[in-house]
């Protein structure tokens, strides 16, 4: 009769699995599947809690002081820092996609802390054990990887938020029955010249309101182009600062259609420090994979997964509509006309997508091994 994998090669292992939460971490602990998960609490953050409760484990468990410690915890607010102290500790940890963890699926099902933290540590186990596919990790950039991406992210927020003030002042001047455009070249004085319905002026509590709106508009505008010429700096120095990332950046802005806002978020979200082997895994990371649903005689296509990068599918999807525009002779554009521009709104729109998962393999293959898509021109 034979041994189970995991009675013997992790005899001595202390298996670890966290569920995060503002305030208290819960902790599970376990040796191996079938064995009770030992749970406590401690306070978020605390450290030095954490090593003692480890230590504590251990003597629980009958293990030795230097038995291996395998922990995991999902992905969430609390980033990477916390894999990273793991990581230092000498503890073999793991960052898991929380919409991977597979759930009961009925209607109503038991969710608490305790659960999920059991749910974990035996999943944990089972991962080591040599189901590979039982979940999704995560993977962690490094420091420096991963402050390149703060950038970027600090633009896109502020554009959100001067969009928002602005249609902040554009609802309370329609409440008047006014209507205006508003621009950064817009005139300061744009206030005084407004009228209402009436022809009377803003009523005092209305124009102090819209002045201070008006200026946090004017501070979020200018915020926006610091970033914005930060990042043109940053791409005047790359040679200086010999950094693969804005090189690969450049390379990207020297193709048609693609401008300095896609090309950043590609590189710094995914082609500057994540290594793929094949094309299926850049497209299954952007989370523009099919997703299939075939049981019995029900066979239908559910869309796309959307199970990626969130960030770099919505700057793909852009981009293949510029593609289509800036690069007419590509052979992607003339598959896409043949395929889906003479279709329906539904039909282009399934095209486009399909066209945005080939275009970001292309870009892949031009960046990795210098393979310029078939039939794309080169800026001037």
């Amino acid at each position: 009769m034979s041994i189970p994998q995991h009675s013997t090669e992790n005899r001595n292992v202390l298996y670890l699995a966290f569920e995060l939460s503002e305030r208290t971490w819960k902790l599970g602990f376990t040796i191996g599947l079938g064995q009770r998960v030992r749970e406590r609490n401690i306070q978020a953050g605390d450290l030095r809690q954490l090593q003692k409760e480890i230590r504590t484990a251990k003597e629980r468990f009958d293990l030795p002081e230097k038995a291996i410690v395998r922990s995991c915890y999902e992905a969430g607010r609390d980033g990477f820092w916390i894999h990273r102290y793991l990581i230092r500790k000498g503890i073999e940890n793991i960052i898991v996609d929380s919409s991977s963890i597979e759930v009961n699926r009925r209607a109503r099902r038991a969710k608490t802390d305790k659960l999920d933290v059991q749910k974990l540590a035996s999943m944990l186990i089972r991962h080591h054990s040599g189901e590979r596919k039982l979940w999704s990790i995560v993977r962690v950039p490094s420091v420096e990887e991963e402050d390149r991406r703060q950038l970027h992210r600090e633009l896109k927020d502020l554009k959100k938020e001067r969009t928002r003030a602005t249609n902040r002042i554009k609802g309370l001047l329609a409440a008047q029955g006014v209507r205006i455009i508003l621009t950064p070249k817009t005139n300061p004085q744009w206030m005084e010249r407004i009228r209402l319905w009436d022809g009377s002026s803003l009523q005092e509590g209305l124009k102090v309101r819209l002045q201070r709106e008006w200026q946090y508009l004017q501070y979020v505008s200018e915020q926006i182009l610091g970033v914005e010429r930060e990042r043109r700096r940053l791409l005047r120095e790359a040679k200086d600062n010999n950094r693969e990332d804005l090189k690969k950046i450049q390379q990207l802005m020297g193709l048609r259609s693609i401008g300095i806002n896609g090309s950043w978020v590609l590189v710094e979200e995914f082609f500057g420090w994540r290594k793929f082997r094949n094309g299926k895994e850049v497209g299954s990371l952007a989370g523009l994979t099919p997703t299939p649903y075939q049981s019995g005689d029900s066979d239908r296509e559910q869309g796309i997964s959307k199970a990626g990068n969130r960030r770099v599918r919505a700057v793909i999807i852009e981009l293949a509509w510029s593609w289509l525009r800036f690069q007419p002779e590509s052979r992607l554009t003339q598959w896409y006309k043949c395929r889906f521009a003479f279709g329906n709104k539904r039909s282009r729109k399934v095209g486009i997508v399909a066209v945005a998962r080939k275009l970001l393999i292309d870009l892949w293959r031009y960046l990795e091994f210098g393979v310029l898509p078939e039939g794309a021109l080169l800026k001037d």
